[in-house]
């Protein structure tokens, strides 16, 4: 049994902004998936309709199967109780997400009392090996986030969001602004988690490279819609559809100086949500586009052993 199942997801805000649009997506315990696209493609409003964090203005449709049961159905009681328990975030900008007056500690043990899953002094101990096991020292708990660095702030939001032992982890862009060493280290000790723990992993990027070698498999996103799916260093290196293509080719490769001279990219932005443009909604910058993408929208199609694109040219 899958342990989360996205079907026909679309989120819709009050101005009209299609946001995403059919998404269908699923993870299996233990695994991971990694979501690409660049800035204004939907990924973070994906990722906040998992747990229904968006404003009251955003309208969902579909369904969100979390262990079999409808995220989008449940009544505020029950979703309260999946919220850090069955599901949790790592959000995007760890600063921005620590409150700042209050010990980290503190922090990472509030979810864990409301949900009453352990007594205060339990809690505390819960919070030192939650330290630990994110490469922290438990003493640690005492400090503000002003007292870390990058990196050691981002281990602590990946702390809380393992504190309630959830099955699923969305991470929102974990490594946003972090440097290169850092990175590296925040991405293995997820996949450390992930093997040991058997929980399943939503990894949110606009990095191709960190996401095929971090995930399983990788969906590309492009105006709220997933336009590629497939296993993840294959889709990379070799993606069947041209924003697949162009996402690939704007990251400079090690030993490939063409690359490295001259990394390319694709000029313009993802289109307005609330004013997409007809048929294919990439047609506008494709390199390759057909008269007949401006008319026709494309639906993902079998692209190979365990792949899908939507894209007129595959077949």
């Amino acid at each position: 049994m899958n342990l989360l199942e996205i079907k026909d997801l679309h989120v819709t805000y009050g101005t009209g902004a299609a946001a995403v649009r059919g998404v269908d997506l699923t993870i299996a315990p233990g695994r991971k998936l990694g979501v690409a696209g660049e800035s204004g493609c939907g990924k973070s409003t994906l990722a906040m309709a998992l747990l229904r964090l968006l404003p009251a203005s955003a309208r969902l449709t579909g369904s969100v199967l979390l262990d079999g049961e409808d995220v989008l159905t449940m009544k505020w009681g029950r979703l309260r109780a999946v919220r850090w328990a069955g599901a949790s975030i790592v959000f995007q900008g760890a600063m921005h997400s620590l409150n700042a007056v209050h010990r980290i500690g503190d922090q990472i043990a509030e979810p864990i009392l409301l949900h009453g899953l352990a007594t205060p002094a339990a809690a505390r101990t819960r919070v030192g090996e939650l330290l630990e096991q994110v490469g922290l020292p438990g003493a640690r708990a005492d400090a503000y986030p002003h007292e870390l660095s990058g990196g050691q702030r981002q281990r602590v939001m990946i702390a809380m969001a393992l504190a309630c032992a959830p099955r699923l982890i969305v991470a929102d862009e974990p490594t946003t602004a972090l440097d290169v060493m850092i990175q590296a280290q925040i991405l293995r000790l997820i996949e450390q988690l992930v093997a040991e723990q058997d929980i399943g992993l939503l990894m949110i990027s606009h990095d191709l490279a960190v996401l095929a070698d971090t995930c399983d498999r990788l969906a590309v996103m492009y105006a709220g819609r997933i336009v590629e799916e497939g296993p993840a260093r294959e889709v990379y290196e070799a993606a069947r559809h041209p924003y697949g293509r162009a996402l690939s080719a704007a990251f400079p490769r090690i030993g490939d100086a063409a690359t490295r001279r001259a990394p390319r990219g694709l000029p313009g932005d993802p289109p307005d949500p609330s004013a997409l443009p007809p048929g294919c909604t990439f047609h506008p910058r494709c390199p390759v586009a057909l008269a007949a993408c401006a008319a026709e929208d494309q639906a993902l199609r079998a692209a190979g052993p365990g792949r899908s694109a939507a894209c007129v040219l595959v077949g």
